[in-house]
This record gives C-alpha cells, sequence and structure tokens, in this order.
C-alpha cells in the first residue's frame, strides 16, 4: 500500500468513526428535569400549562362576579360546588381529569366555595360506609343520610379550530364554563377562556 492510499484509509476510517459516533449519539435518550410550571410548548397541543393557567383565570373571574356574595347573604354561608361534566369537544385527546382538577384545586385554595364529591367518587365513598356499618366499631360508625348537597353544578366544554397551510397552522382553544343552580337551573355563571397558538414546523427535517 502506497503512503497516499494509506493516508486516505485512515481518513476513511475516521470519517466512519465520527459518524458512527454521530449515529450512536442521536440514538440515545436524553433526559432533562423540568420545574413542574416551566413552560414547554412541543406540539402546539393542549397542556399543562394550558390546564393551569386557564383553570386559575376562570375561577379567578367566576370568585369576582355577584353570585358569590348573593349567596353569602341569602345563606351565610359559602356555597357548595360539584363539578359535572367537562366534555371535550376538541379535535384532539385532553385529559378533561386533569383540567377538572386544576379547577377543582384553584376553587378550595380560594377558600371561597366548598366541594362535595363527584358522582363516581361518591359511589366509592358510600360503599365504605355500607362496609362501616357491618365491620366498625359504633363510636366510629358513619351513618348513611348525612351527605351535604351542593348549591351549584359547574359544567362545561372545550372546543378547537384548526386553521393548516402547509406546515403552518393556528390552533384555537375555547373553553366555555356555566356555574348552575341546583335550586333552580339558574345559571349564576358563565365564563370563557380563548387561546390561539402559531405552530410553526420547520422545513428542515432530519
Amino acid at each position: 500500500m502506497t503512503c497516499a492510499a494509506f493516508r486516505s484509509s485512515q481518513w476513511l476510517s475516521a470519517v466512519s468513526a465520527l459518524l458512527l459516533a454521530a449515529v450512536l449519539t442521536a440514538c440515545g435518550t436524553t433526559v432533562t428535569r423540568m420545574e413542574s410550571t416551566e413552560v414547554k410548548d412541543l406540539s402546539g397541543a393542549w397542556n399543562d400549562t394550558d390546564s393551569r393557567l386557564v383553570s386559575e383565570e376562570m375561577v379567578q373571574d367566576a370568585l369576582a362576579r355577584p353570585w358569590i356574595d348573593t349567596h353569602n347573604r341569602a345563606k351565610n354561608k359559602p356555597p357548595v360546588v360539584i363539578v359535572g361534566e367537562v366534555r371535550n369537544l376538541s379535535h384532539e385527546h385532553i385529559n378533561v381529569n386533569t383540567f377538572v382538577a386544576d379547577l377543582e384545586r384553584a376553587l378550595i385554595n380560594s377558600g371561597r366555595v366548598e366541594f362535595v364529591a363527584s358522582r363516581g367518587e361518591r359511589g366509592e365513598v358510600r360503599e365504605e360506609r355500607k362496609d362501616q356499618d357491618v365491620h366498625a366499631r359504633e363510636d366510629t360508625r358513619k351513618a348513611m343520610g348525612q351527605e351535604i348537597g351542593a348549591d351549584f353544578m359547574l359544567k362545561g366544554t372545550i372546543n378547537t379550530i384548526i386553521d393548516v397551510d402547509g406546515r403552518d397552522q393556528v390552533r384555537y382553544y375555547q373553553v366555555d364554563l356555566n356555574l348552575i343552580s341546583m335550586a333552580d337551573n339558574r345559571k349564576v355563571w358563565q365564563g370563557q377562556k380563548k387561546i390561539k397558538k402559531f405552530v410553526e414546523r420547520s422545513k428542515l427535517r432530519f
């Protein structure tokens, strides 16, 4: 082998080694921990930040409206709220349970309303009371028929409009919530929150 051929062979080996290292690096998985409140939009879809911010803003709006003071003056106690169905009518999968939990937390932490268990949660609690009625000591047993009825039910919908042009798209989200009086079906509060995102896809793909 000539010197030139040897040097060429060494160069090709070096390039091959670099390419192999690059491929192996690309195939690896890197995990970076983040703060739970850090905003990181990857796809433009509904995410945890949207859920948290929408719930906090809508609860702030609800608590600033006249219905709560009207109730407090009439009943001399905080209103009791239950969350009904929040329907996902959007184009994408949205974890509605997470959004409902954000709503409940923001309302409870305000200290201005009380919450009762949802329909699904009540079933499990009632089964436990039945079990206590047979197996628990009398002085620790919880009697049936002592539940607190809700004054208001919170219901709502999540809708989307997706406008697409090539690789780019505008994602529009609209969340509508209603607070309904359990006594007479009056809607005492209506809230609406809109989010619009422009998602620009890179033309260079690897």
